[in-house]
């Protein structure tokens, strides 16, 4: 894994600062401690830094055709390069390493830019054709490799793998986006393309960027989008049809993420997907799997003997470390490593099951995507539920009923599950996409008001964060569980889940391959009816039916535990002074971005136990620490 930068003159042929141009590839270090490369050429500058995984000898970058005139820096795998290669060769292109980054410049050569719909992997890369003085980027399918680009105010266009690439460049706008502030405090973290600074873009998953410095139009960004997940729901329509299919498919995604010229394991968290990877590993291999696992202290939140049962199963060398549960002095070291605000606690487990891995393997398999494809999460089953009340009663009738209903229903924070139904009524009162939108926001939609100040209101514009959703409806399904799943894949996935895991691993210089996300499994389990996936109110039904011969029953059926950790204890106990500075005394107050009655009242309720603020919270500790990190400079509201 690796990390990548860039600046291109989208105007002309100015010279690049080279010395400029190696800061940003030198503060992306940890993405590629093994080599740095840089490419110069009249008005193009390209930096790469190499985490070597495959052909560790002569697979430096950039890297060019036979005569030099194309050249590319690339973040990622290319699992299906091997096949790629000996097609290229028989079509006469000649190759100087054995490594996949080369199987980019001639590709291009032979398929221009439809190179992309060959891979079969995950990637981020950066291509300049010398001939056509063409600049061409792209993003893999699903998201997992991460891009970001902006264009300066002098005319240059500047990319990096993360944030803080860019951010070395002086002459990018640093400003913060109102719009992306309200997407954070719905979803938790800035969904693509935005970020958290105006004018400073994420390439989108399953997109390309091409800028043709030959043509009339020179200077011009075309963004071309060349693959979507397509739910159709017209596969096998029986779990015993689909399951032999399911294992044979998932064991091919698994097996040809196994190549690695360096020691390779996989995470075992104890869940059903990280152990259906790893029982498709141990399948393929004559040796021992390699296996990690965290354990906590709390045993509420601990999972270790449920992994230790899989390791026991498929004999692996297995290794778990106990962390502490109370993890939290993560907070500003999380703060630097996402660049932008990520309010995803569970974060800090993953940072921590990463330096674990470290220190024995390079490359790690992980399950992630598996509850988004299988219909795995808690939140699917309330959408169906309340879509069935949906369905049943009309908008006009539901919309004034259950919304009285829940304006006179007390929020019970601190009751069981069963009696905090004001949640639910608020979102049977809305339509489906803002029922669900209503039921995973970090803070709703009132709360959100109530928090920002008049400021940040008026600079919003009559902005909401449904709007990221509403952008995705077009291409979504008409099946309810398809569309939010469909939703999620589009924001959820790439935006939170894929960008925990990219930032995590590699702030320890670890590579991440994830199987279940294979494009090719993604787009067959799309096709699979949503019968299959959630069967009488459980989620994953065809996929824990087809592993019923590989894992243990307790594995596969026990209640979901999820990554978590006691933020909201940590609010009235351990952090409770620090969360009172940080969110009343600290950066915000340099800001005209909050509240500060609602501030208040809000860390009063939760302390006091009145209320449970503890996702809210966090959320604004790490935009607090966002803040501080990021300075007064860069801090400013953009009108």
């Amino acid at each position: 894994m690796c990390g990548i930068v860039g600046i291109v003159d989208i105007n002309g042929t100015r010279p690049i600062d080279a010395g400029l141009l190696r800061r940003m590839n030198d503060v992306q270090f940890h993405r590629g401690p093994d080599q740095e490369g840089l490419h110069l050429d009249p008005g193009v500058g390209l930096g790469h830094r190499r985490l070597s995984i495959i052909d560790l000898s002569s697979g430096r970058q950039p890297l060019y055709n036979e005569d030099g005139t194309v050249v590319v820096v690339y973040n990622g795998e290319i699992f299906n390069f091997k096949e790629i290669r000996a097609e290229l060769l028989r079509a006469g292109h000649r190759f100087t390493t054995d490594c996949d980054t080369e199987i980019i410049v001639h590709g291009w050569e032979e398929w221009g830019p439809r190179v992309v719909e060959r891979f079969r992997g995950m990637f981020a890369f950066a291509l300049w054709d010398k001939t056509k003085r063409t600049l061409f980027m792209a993003r893999d399918r699903i998201g997992i490799k991460p891009l970001y680009y902006t264009v300066s105010a002098s005319g240059f266009l500047v990319f990096a793998s993360e944030l803080k690439g860019i951010m070395v460049h002086p002459d990018v706008q640093t400003e913060l986006d109102p719009q992306a502030i309200e997407d954070y405090f719905a979803f938790g973290y800035v969904p693509d393309p935005r970020s958290i600074y105006r004018g400073i873009h994420k390439l989108e998953p399953g997109f390309t960027l091409t800028v043709d410095l030959g043509s009339r139009a020179r200077g011009a960004i075309k963004l071309n989008q060349y693959w979507d997940v397509v739910f159709t729901g017209d596969g096998p329509a029986d779990a015993a049809t689909a399951g032999p299919e399911l294992i044979e498919r998932l064991s091919e995604a698994v097996r040809i993420r196994m190549i690695a010229d360096v020691p390779l394991g996989a995470f075992l968290s104890g869940g059903v997907d990280s152990s259906a990877v790893v029982a498709m590993m141990a399948r393929a291999s004559n040796a021992p799997v390699n296996t990690c696992s965290i354990a906590f202290a709390d045993r509420a939140f601990d999972e270790s003997e449920y992994a230790a049962m899989v390791a026991r199963r498929y004999g692996t060398n297995h290794y778990t470390e106990e962390v502490d549960s109370d993890d939290f002095n993560l907070i500003d070291k999380l703060a630097g490593i996402y660049d932008e605000p990520f309010a995803d606690s569970s974060a800090i487990p993953t940072y921590r099951v990463c330096e674990v891995a470290r220190r024995r393997v390079t490359v790690a398999l992980s399950g992630d995507g598996g509850d988004e494809g299988f219909a795995g999460y808690r939140r699917y089953r309330w959408h169906m539920r309340e879509e069935a009340i949906r369905r049943s009663v009309p908008q006009a009738l539901r919309g004034p009923l259950f919304g009285t209903l829940s304006r006179w229903y007390p929020k019970l924070d601190w009751a069981p599950r069963v009696l905090r139904a004001k949640s639910t009524l608020q979102a049977l009162a809305r339509t489906t996409i803002d029922g669900y939108f209503h039921n995973f926001s970090v803070l709703p939609d009132e709360q959100r008001a109530a928090l920002f100040s008049p400021g940040l209101r008026a600079a919003l514009g009559g902005y909401s964060a449904h709007e990221v959703f509403g952008r995705h409806l077009a291409k979504a399904p008409d099946d309810p569980l398809s569309l939010v799943q469909y939703l999620d894949f589009k924001t959820y996935l790439p935006g939170d889940i894929l960008t925990k895991v990219d930032r995590a691993s590699m702030a320890h210089s670890l590579e991440v391959r994830v199987p279940i996300l294979d494009h090719k499994f993604v787009e067959w389990h799309a096709t699979l009816p949503s019968s299959l996936k959630l069967h009488r109110m459980q989620g994953k039904h065809v996929f824990k039916k087809a592993l019923e011969p590989y894992l243990p029953h307790a594995v596969l059926y026990r209640s979901k535990m999820g990554f978590a950790v006691p933020i909201g204890a940590w609010f009235r106990g351990p952090l409770r002074a620090r969360t009172r500075t940080a969110l009343l005394d600290g950066a915000f107050r340099q800001h005209d971005l909050f509240d500060q009655r609602c501030l208040t009242a809000m860390v009063d309720d939760h302390q006091s136990g009145a209320r449970d603020h503890g996702a809210a919270i966090w959320a604004l500790l790490m935009f607090e620490a966002f803040l501080r990190q990021a300075g007064t400079a860069r801090g400013a509201l953009a009108a």
